[in-house]
């Protein structure tokens, strides 16, 4: 394996699959699986400072510490460190949710080995990879150079931003009826409103766009 080999962390409680994929991972070119753990917990503590992976691959359910808190803890503690999200789950809350923690990029547990390596390549050379058709184009949605204040560039109005926010987040759509104290049929017209209006076709899309347009910012 040559010196400029991107560095590899893997952290999942299910043993055999973990194995497997870290053999896998080895036989790409410029990869190097150095550090296996069952949860994020022994992920942190295996790590060595002057020995720090590039990308963590995460599992999201995993004990003591899961792919949230994990992703997280990274970002904060070691934001020069990519995280992937291995999962088995794909809904639209844990998508945002993983987008809040940090995540770079979402995998299937079911995916191809080439659209894992695939995968590794894009994080490393552009900073994401979403295979999800709803995600799949965040990379130049997120890069994008957009200026005046959120309302200007949308077109929104205060209603509208201010449901687009909290759909950006974990909470329910029930909830955020709650908050805004609207009824929940409101919140649906707001909803389905917005998916024409700015041309997306999920919770996630919206997210997505409340990010481009600076309506929400995460901190990478």
């Amino acid at each position: 394996m040559k010196d400029q080999a991107v560095k590899i962390a893997m952290a999942d409680d299910h043993v055999l699959l973990r194995d497997a994929l870290a053999v896998v991972i080895n036989g790409f070119e410029y990869c190097k699986v150095i550090l296996l753990a069952a949860n994020g917990r022994d992920l942190i503590e295996q790590m060595q400072q002057d020995y720090l992976p590039d990308l963590v691959i995460l599992d999201l359910n995993m004990p003591q510490m899961d792919g949230y808190e994990t992703a997280k803890y990274l970002r904060i503690n070691y934001p020069e460190i990519y995280v992937l999200v291995l999962t088995m789950y794909d809904s639209e809350i844990s998508l945002l949710r993983m987008l809040q923690a940090g995540a770079r990029g979402f995998l299937k547990k079911d995916i191809h080995p080439g659209e894992l390596k695939l995968a590794i390549q894009s994080v490393m050379s552009s900073g994401y990879f979403y295979s999800q058709p709803s995600a799949g184009k965040l990379v130049n949605l997120v890069k994008k150079d957009m200026s005046g204040n959120p309302a200007e560039r949308s077109g929104l109005n205060e209603n509208e931003l201010t449901f687009l926010k909290l759909a950006s987040t974990d909470m329910t759509y029930k909830e955020i009826a709650t908050v805004m104290k609207i009824s929940p049929r409101t919140v649906d017209n707001y909803r389905d409103s917005l998916f024409v209006k700015l041309n997306v076709k999920s919770r996630v899309g919206l997210a997505i766009y409340a990010i481009k347009s600076g309506v929400v910012t995460l901190e990478f």
